[in-house]
């Protein structure tokens, strides 16, 4: 069975990842970020939401782990902060209904949620410059890079929340990335 690690960057919404990958047949566990990524054996590493950048704990460390990593909310602001990318202040706080637009239809990820879809974000914080190597895969009104992809170092980012029940197709998005998961053995 293929096993997915949930990184709690402490997110309110870190519980429903985990229960969004039990839910598609993913064995799953939720590890606080300051947990060594040494002692974690997992076919993919979700990196959870969270209210601040500075307490990312060791996250940046499971960017190493030579498995499939996909960042949620701040943890797809932590690798592209790891990675030479940019994070600002979004121009609106707080959370939201918003349409994003899939700017890559062959994106492992979120490719088969085009040509658009409607997620539930925050962007208080986001990233506004892409680090060397990533791909922008969707945007919006609200963000420029809604989500980024390296599909080379199977590093990806979204800055909505697909474990929620607003977000349509959450469940497709965390299936995509249990395929990428499985693809990466």
């Amino acid at each position: 069975m293929t096993t997915i690690v949930v990184v709690d960057n402490g997110g309110q919404f870190t519980h429903l990842e985990g229960r969004a990958l039990d839910d598609i047949g993913v064995e799953t566990g939720i590890v606080e970020n300051a947990t060594p990524p040494d002692g974690i054996d997992a076919d993919g590493i979700v990196l959870s939401g969270g209210p601040d950048i500075d307490e990312r704990g060791r996250s940046g460390e499971y960017l190493d782990a030579d498995v499939p990593v996909l960042g949620i909310c701040l943890g797809m602001q932590i690798i592209a902060d790891e990675y030479g990318g940019a994070v600002g202040a979004g121009e609106y706080g707080g959370y939201a209904d918003v349409t994003v637009d899939i700017d890559d239809e062959t994106d492992p990820l979120v490719g088969s949620l085009a040509p658009e879809t409607r997620v539930w974000a925050s962007h208080a914080d986001q990233v506004t410059a892409l680090p060397d190597g990533f791909d922008r895969t969707a945007t919006s009104d609200v963000c420029g890079i809604e989500a980024m992809s390296d599909t080379e170092r199977g590093l990806y980012g979204v800055q909505w929340h697909p474990e929620v029940a607003h977000t349509e197709r959450g469940e497709e998005l965390f299936a995509n990335f249990r395929a990428i998961c499985e693809s990466d053995d």
